[in-house]
């Protein structure tokens, strides 16, 4: 780990370099990168100061500063928004949409000119190598919290879940089968966020406690005698459709995984419809086997267990 640390560091301190985002005149232009980004950010439509607080990743004060640099300057106004007078919205002035094209002429520009000295092959290399790096950097910042199974949060996750399982599944998706506020008992529900934006959630909900594995699955707990041997169930598994493809969905199942065996689960099944082959591929791939299956939902047409150790 402490090698991996280095070496990302030192990724870093080249890139930054490379690109002379530390220069006070970025790109050429009279200003440093910050003010940059956040021409950027604002952009053609406007945009809220709540939102470009998120976005950044900047408290009010420094953002402040930063707004009022670019005021000073004739490129930014901020004003009441029009939808709503307790909130600000920034927006562009003629200057400012000016400042923004030959900032993003001479953007391009400079990564032309990076990419100019490498074959066809290298550039696709390297443009994949940063495709997967961002991946991997979203699946990082992305945080996971136990929250109540009526939390607004999840709520809204589970009614998005819902409503795909009804498009997908050839007889529909009775919303009534979501777990109802306030039942979830022994167990526990994940909700994921990525920058304070809700993109999944899973549960683990107790079957039975302190029992083995289920005889029709022919396999046994995997723990030893007095160790964590409850069954539980791994329910709602969902990740949003623009937080897919950056391996979510596994973080999450591990999660519930860990935290269920924190709890002396021994055993987790879970449910699922022929349908969702990225789900059971997933599952496939966790280490789940398929047994026959354990409980009378329509939709649970093909059921997995897998044994969790210490």
């Amino acid at each position: 780990m402490v090698d991996q640390i280095e070496l990302v560091r030192d990724f870093n301190r080249y890139y930054t370099q490379r690109l002379g985002v530390l220069n006070d005149h970025y790109l050429g232009q009279g200003r440093p990168l910050s003010e940059a980004r956040l021409l950027f950010e604002i952009g053609g439509a406007g945009a809220g100061l709540r939102d470009l607080r998120t976005r950044m990743g900047l408290d009010s004060g420094y953002l402040s500063r930063l707004l009022r640099s670019l005021s000073d300057q004739g490129l930014v106004s901020v004003d009441p928004h029009p939808g709503d007078g307790r909130s600000r919205i920034a927006t562009l002035t003629r200057a400012g949409r000016r400042e923004l094209d030959d900032l993003n002429s001479r953007s391009r520009d400079s990564i032309a000119a990076l990419l100019e000295p490498l074959t066809e092959a290298q550039r696709s290399k390297l443009v994949g190598a940063q495709e997967q790096i961002r991946r991997l950097l979203r699946l990082a910042a992305v945080t996971l919290s136990p929250v109540a199974d009526d939390d607004p949060s999840v709520r809204g996750c589970l009614t998005s879940y819902g409503k795909e399982l009804a498009l997908r599944f050839p007889e529909g998706y009775d919303p009534a089968t979501l777990i109802a506020p306030g039942t979830l008992g022994t167990g526990t529900v994940l909700l994921a966020r990525e920058e304070g934006v809700p993109v999944g959630c899973g549960l683990w909900q107790l079957l039975s406690p302190g029992v083995s594995s289920g005889v029709a699955s022919g396999v046994s707990s995997g723990v030893a005698s007095g160790a964590a041997s409850g069954v539980a169930e791994i329910r709602h598994l969902w990740v949003a459709a623009d937080a897919r493809g950056y391996g979510l969905g596994r973080r999450l199942l591990s999660a519930l995984e860990q935290d269920a065996l924190s709890h002396g689960i021994g055993v987790v099944r879970l449910g699922t419809h022929p349908s969702l082959g990225e789900a059971i591929a997933l599952y496939r791939a966790a280490g789940y086997r398929e047994i026959p299956s354990y409980d009378s939902s329509p939709y649970n047409q093909l059921a997995f267990e897998k044994a969790l150790v210490l």
